[in-house]
């Protein structure tokens, strides 16, 4: 894996505060919603059901170093007809009474924001990183997946029911990524490099559409200070989502065969927009082949090249439209995600995301032939808004978290000079990635060349409005 690049600054002071006030973040629970969650991690909401006991099952979980919320455990094994995956997943449902003050309180935030200096919970924390959390040597309540798959990963068949679970251990991406690099996996992951490739081709048959631009990561130490460092995805990461994924288009169909449910659609890029971005892949001096995919095109170049990376910014203009489409009785027109490739629902991370909860509770109740209950009909409406708000705060409040810190880090060095690499040009201006520290920002300069390296200097800092400037040297 490519190692981080890092620079990392001391400031005094630099706490986000100014930015939850200025987003209006709740600090805490209201006493109200705090006193159901201690009752609920005590005593569940006894009408989740009946539990299956699969406290035998090696659960494994992946997430990054550190994490106490955690949605999912894996077992992924290898059959004589494919893979057998059994994916647990927490089970809020078992603790969040409908209509009750969590519930309420988990609508109007729709999913846990992260921040440097702390997050925003869905839920309070006596549940989202206790009682339901999937924490490890703990039996916990679970929404059970066990998805079949033939010896290409395709599923041939599902089941999902409620569970009880234990975690047996808590794994990061790099420990699990060393431990499969030096020939030594945990046997519950052993095989899901070759699970995670398999699906990784079929998306691309499918014409799944991955963007792999660089991701800016922010951390801290002890003494305050922040620095920012970019990474790329390794393997592990990669197999893991493929999972998840499998899991999400399997939730999907079964809504879609039983006419209700909530589905992550994104549009199919119009023509123009692939014929846009195929003018945009020859003048950067990429070969295109004329009967390749979108999806198998990006598959075949190296995302770390200056070039590719420049491509990867114009692709983004192909997966516009996002949202999140809710149906009861007609199946709507758009059922399918472009990014994924095929029909796509969120069920894996109820913790942190409220859609989940609703989603999981259709499958359930189709899985076992039961009416999807009444809470959730009633609610299903009201899913789409209650996420799209919440995932347009989300994304607000990540960049201002992004552009803060690079003020911080960049502060001191109004004046250097910086390698940089122009992701997507215009007349006098480009937006640029500068590799070290990593920062995205816009470049002032005439025609700058893109998809290629250049020399940029930074002319001001305003750390109060969070913005950098550069032009090229």
């Amino acid at each position: 894996m490519v190692p981080p690049l890092v620079i990392r600054t001391h400031i005094a002071g630099g706490d986000f505060g100014r930015l939850r006030a200025e987003f209006e973040l709740p600090e805490s629970f209201s006493p109200e919603v705090l006193a159901e969650a201690e009752a609920a991690a005590i005593d569940p909401v006894e009408s989740a059901g009946e539990r299956e006991d699969a406290t035998h099952l090696p659960f494994v979980t992946i997430d990054p170093p550190g994490a106490k919320d955690l949605d999912q455990a894996m077992l992924v094994e290898r059959i004589e007809t494919g893979f057998r995956v059994h994916y647990a997943i927490a089970d809020l449902a078992a603790f969040v009474r409908p209509d009750g003050p969590m519930d309420r309180a988990a609508r109007r935030r729709g999913q846990t924001l992260y921040l440097p200096d702390g997050n925003v919970p869905l839920h309070p924390p006596v549940l989202s990183e206790g009682a339901a959390s999937l924490l490890p040597d703990e039996i916990r309540a679970a929404v059970l997946w066990t998805i079949e798959t033939d010896d290409l990963g395709e599923p041939t068949s599902t089941r999902v029911r409620r569970a009880l679970v234990r975690s047996t251990a808590q794994f990061d991406y790099d420990t699990v990524q060393t431990a499969i690099d030096d020939g030594t996996p945990h046997p519950s992951v052993a095989a899901l490099p070759e699970l995670g490739r398999l699906r990784h081709e079929l998306a691309i048959r499918r014409g799944a559409v991955e963007l792999q631009l660089p991701e800016q990561e922010i951390s801290g130490d002890a003494d305050g200070g922040w620095a920012l460092a970019r990474r790329p995805r390794n393997d592990v990461d990669a197999w893991n989502a493929e999972i998840s994924l499998l899991t999400g288009m399997c939730a999907a169909q079964i809504m879609i065969d039983a006419g209700v449910g909530v589905l992550r659609t994104l549009p199919d890029p119009e023509a123009d927009a692939v014929s846009w971005l195929r003018r945009s892949a020859h003048a950067l001096g990429i070969a295109w082949p004329a009967k390749a995919s979108v999806s198998e095109f990006l598959s075949t170049i190296d995302p770390g090249q200056p070039a590719s990376m420049a491509l990867y910014a114009d692709t983004t203009r192909l997966l516009r439209g996002a949202g999140y489409t809710a149906f009861d009785g007609t199946v709507p027109a758009l059922t399918t995600h472009a990014g994924i490739g095929g029909p796509y629902a969120h069920v894996t991370a109820p913790i942190r995301r409220l859609v989940d909860r609703f989603a999981t509770e259709v499958c359930l109740a189709v899985s076992a032939g039961r009416p999807v209950p009444d809470w959730v009909r009633t609610a299903l409406n009201d899913v789409p808004s209650w996420m799209t708000a919440s995932d347009t705060l989300a994304a607000k409040v990540e960049h201002a978290c992004i552009d803060q810190v690079e003020a911080w880090v960049l502060a001191e060095h109004v004046g250097g000079e910086f390698e940089a690499v122009v992701l997507r040009a215009e007349e006098t201006r480009a937006e640029i990635l500068v590799e070290n520290p990593p920062v995205m920002a816009k470049c002032a300069g005439e025609r700058l060349p893109e998809g290629e390296r250049i020399v940029v200097r930074l002319t001001a800092v305003d750390v109060e409005r969070r913005k950098v400037s550069f032009e090229r040297a």
